[in-house]
């Protein structure tokens, strides 16, 4: 067999991916809905880590007197 005939016969990606994901519209669906969630998930934390890394030591938590009174003696 050469390597076109074989390529037919087992598919490419892009017809595995339809065969597992894009046949049924509700598995479809879900699998954006899903994409969407967890790729807004990874982005916001790493925004949050990059900002915190860019912002060490002026941050509120990070100032350790803000907001106690010296003791009077």
């Amino acid at each position: 067999m050469d390597s076109a005939t074989r390529r037919r016969s087992q598919g490419g990606l892009f017809e595995g991916l339809y065969r597992v994901i894009m046949r049924r519209n509700s598995v479809y669906v879900t699998f954006v809905i899903a994409g969407a969630f967890l790729g807004e998930r990874a982005v916001d934390y790493g925004v949050h880590r990059i900002w915190e890394y860019n912002n060490v030591g002026k941050r509120y938590e990070d100032i350790p007197v803000l907001g106690q009174r010296q003791s009077e003696e």
